[in-house]
């Protein structure tokens, strides 16, 4: 292992785009901006595994054919040297089988998988559901104990159910999440081959039964809160937040990653997306991508590259078909990334494959992405 020393650091917009009150949602970011800055928390992280590049996403049931992954994902990799390793989303529920049992045989399958072609596992820990899921949630989690423990949300300003996400501002929910990383860490933290672990996008969804204002800002003070335990549980581990709104919690949340060390990562990238790109003014709050290149240096930039990202450069699809190199563009030389999760699609695959394997991503061990050890790392290790 080779460890890169540093110093230590000191302690207006469519309908469609707006997922919450403007004066509702910077009350709460206001909350949380406060308890951020007022906790006392600091990091003082050394040593963290540090292998930026370009890594598969694997979406749904995928991660569980063992066919799959050695005629599709371990034959890609071994043909396209650019691709640093795979990022495995698991639900809540497929890892907690029940209160306080843990099932991490997956998990064990892929690392050792990864480990033998020195490849790096990357875990996101899917706390929020599109669509009904069995294994969303542990089953006890839905018991009157934790008030039920998620709540229904539609598409802003609909009716219809779409998914689930935690009723994470109840302290008990908070605390049964956090225990599920302490579980994480203690047994992949050390692991060398086991890169980084992360939870899904911040926006709560529109709650089709009322969220009172301390319910929604309870729920991001506990975010932060399920966020430091994490560090503490992976202290030799990349720990990701993947963000996209309500946009006015995202300053606050950035300085809670520059505190902790964290990495800043969103779920989608669209290239004309007004919400995400937008630059903010006095009374508007600016959107994510905003974010990155004042980032670029200081703390690792993961973002992710969806199914539909590589359909239209919008989100209600009406922008044209990005190419991959255009895609790439925009995250490497726009947004500063370290770290990109393109997602498995059996339409894009072959396009992916072969820009990967273009001169410039092939001769180089991050792909062409920023290796530049984040200053709010005291050392980076790599082999």
């Amino acid at each position: 292992m080779e460890t890169i020393f540093k110093k230590p650091i000191q302690p207006s917009i469519p309908a469609s785009q707006r997922h919450y009150k403007l004066n509702f949602i910077t009350c709460i970011a206001v909350s949380f901006f406060s308890f951020i800055f007022f906790s006392g928390n600091t990091f003082a992280v050394d040593g963290i595994k540090w292998h930026p590049g370009h890594y598969f996403q694997l979406m749904g049931g995928a991660k569980h054919h063992p066919k799959y992954m050695m005629d599709g994902i371990y034959k890609d990799m071994a043909a396209t040297p650019a691709i640093q390793g795979i990022q495995v989303r698991y639900m809540w529920g497929d890892l907690e089988t029940s209160k306080g049992v843990y099932n991490f045989a997956s998990i064990d399958k892929h690392l050792e998988e990864m480990t033998k072609r020195k490849k790096r596992l990357v875990i996101m820990v899917q706390t929020k559901a599109f669509g009904k899921s069995d294994t969303y949630v542990p089953s006890y989690l839905r018991s009157p104990e934790y008030d039920g423990g998620v709540f229904g949300y539609a598409a802003f300003g609909g009716h219809t159910f779409k998914g689930e996400n935690l009723k994470l501002w109840n302290p008990l929910v908070r605390d049964r999440l956090i225990q599920l990383f302490q579980a994480l860490g203690k047994r992949y933290n050390g692991h060398p081959y086991f890169e980084a672990v992360g939870m899904p996008e911040t926006t709560m969804g529109d709650p089709l039964q009322p969220v009172t204002g301390a319910q929604s800002s309870g729920f991001y003070q506990n975010l932060y809160q399920v966020l430091i335990e994490a560090r503490k549980a992976f202290p030799n581990t990349m720990v990701m937040q993947s963000v996209n709104y309500p946009r006015p919690i995202i300053a606050p949340l950035v300085e809670t990653l520059k505190k902790m060390s964290g990495a800043l990562s969103h779920p989608d990238t669209f290239l004309e997306e007004p919400g995400l790109l937008m630059k903010g003014g006095k009374n508007t709050a600016p959107g994510v991508y905003t974010y990155y290149p004042k980032l670029a240096g200081i703390i690792p930039l993961a973002p992710t590259v969806m199914h539909e990202n590589y359909r239209s450069t919008k989100r209600n699809l009406t922008g044209p078909e990005p190419t991959i190199s255009q895609l790439n563009d925009f995250l490497k030389k726009d947004l500063k990334a370290n770290y990109i999760f393109w997602t498995r699609d059996p339409v894009y695959d072959q396009k992916v494959l072969e820009f990967m394997n273009w001169k410039e991503q092939k001769n180089s061990i991050a792909g062409g992405l920023s290796t530049t050890c984040p200053s709010t790392y005291t050392s980076c290790i790599r082999d």
